[in-house]
């Protein structure tokens, strides 16, 4: 069904004054006396503006707006910018997340009077919830670019946005906000003893992550008509990435040993996706089928056309990834019997035997750069800047050691 084009409110009489108004996002724009020529420029020019606002707020600064009334217009907008692919970005979560304390404390305060001490009652309120630093230091800075974008809309003066300006972010070692421990590669061992407990599919993924260093996201979008098979090395470049807002190109070359990887889920249909949960459950029941020593029943032959909510998709998304490890760690490294009943040694217990993908791109680049150094690091995990680099690879204190025994 097509969507519905969203109506341009008219241009109307104000009887009580004699006067052309237009109302937009709920409040009157008088243009002036009706029918005159004037009035009709000036209808012109404020659809026009309100519309290039995204059908926000034109015009001058609102008297007594409540930051409630600004948190609004603003998550319209951010529901329509912060989409890659037709979906909402998981900026959207990240926005939520702020403006929560932010409307609790401050939503009927006239938006022109938030300022910085208001601004640290929010980053307090967060800091109380449990946030890390680092959470609450991204958190309060949406809240700044939510007044930057309130003054470039003329909801406050830009004194809101300058004087926000001055909170400066929380310093680690100088604050009570919890600290959050860095992203560490995950031992081979913990790795190789999932295979048993995941689809092919999934230890698929697994192998390119640890032979490429991809995002979960550039391996799980993978298809035959991104791959240029021509060279000794194959080309990939993915349909989408992180930085593509940026302007970014990314292209990820394909060894030998990922490519035998890769052989077996090439599929004729080169825009499908080749690692598909579809063709997990398909394995998954033929391996059953063959295992089944009674005969099948007709109404049992393909389960899937009985609730087509079960159905599963096309692609794994990083979110089926992530909990397709999660569950195999789960199975890998039960609770001993001895600590089962006690929660916090049970929780410990699962926190040391589990790992999640993105640390598999950790331990790529500690590997690279302990061989090749930082650069060729840098340029194979598609950085644009060593000290990004920096954070993902672990530094090799075997090497460090031989340098000061030989300098030292």
């Amino acid at each position: 069904m097509p969507t519905r084009k969203p109506r341009t409110p008219s241009y109307r009489l104000h009887k009580p004054t004699g006067q052309a108004v237009v109302t937009l996002n709920g409040r009157d724009h008088y243009l002036g006396k009706h029918g005159t020529e004037q009035s009709h420029a000036a209808y012109e020019r404020t659809i026009s503006e309100w519309l290039a606002n995204r059908r926000a707020h034109v015009g001058p600064v609102l008297a007594g707006i409540t930051v409630s009334e600004v948190l609004a217009p603003y998550l319209r907008f951010a529901n329509e910018y912060y989409r890659k692919d037709g979906r909402p970005t998981s900026e959207i979560h990240g926005i939520a997340q702020a403006i929560r304390p932010l409307k609790k404390l401050y939503g009927r305060t006239p938006a022109a009077e938030f300022g910085p001490q208001r601004m640290k009652a929010v980053r307090q309120a967060l800091v109380d919830h449990g946030l890390c630093r680092h959470v609450v230091n991204q958190a309060t800075g949406r809240v700044r670019r939510i007044f930057k974008w309130a003054v470039e809309h003329e909801f406050v003066p830009p004194s809101v946005y300058h004087g926000l300006l001055a909170v400066p972010g929380l310093k680690r070692g100088r604050c009570e906000a919890a600290e959050t421990e860095p992203v560490r590669p995950v031992p081979d061992k913990y790795v190789d003893a999932l295979k048993p407990y995941v689809s092919k599919q999934v230890w698929a993924i697994i192998e390119l992550q640890r032979l490429t260093g991809m995002r979960s996201g550039e391996v799980l979008i993978m298809r035959g008509c991104d791959l240029e098979m021509t060279g000794e090395l194959w080309l990939y470049t993915p349909s989408s990435h992180k930085t593509e807002h940026h302007g970014h190109s990314r292209v990820i070359e394909i060894g030998p040993k990922a490519q035998k990887i890769i052989e077996p889920f090439l599929k004729q249909n080169l825009q499908a996706f080749l690692f598909s949960p579809a063709d997990a459950v398909e394995d998954q029941r033929v391996e059953k089928r063959k295992r089944r020593k009674s005969r099948v029943q007709p109404s049992q032959r393909d389960r899937s056309r009985r609730n087509p909510k079960l159905k599963p998709g096309i692609r794994y998304t990083t979110d089926s990834y992530r909990r397709a490890i999660a569950r195999a760690c789960e199975k890998a490294f039960p609770v001993p019997d001895e600590i089962a009943t006690d929660a916090g040694k049970a929780g410990t217990w699962r926190k040391a035997h589990s790992w999640h993908p993105h640390q598999l791109r950790h331990n790529y680049a500690t590997r690279i750069r302990k061989e090749y150094g930082v650069e060729a690091a840098r340029i194979l995990l598609g950085h644009r800047s060593a000290i990004v680099t920096e954070l993902y690879a672990e530094i090799d204190r075997g090497r460090v050691r031989d340098i000061v025994a030989k300098v030292g």
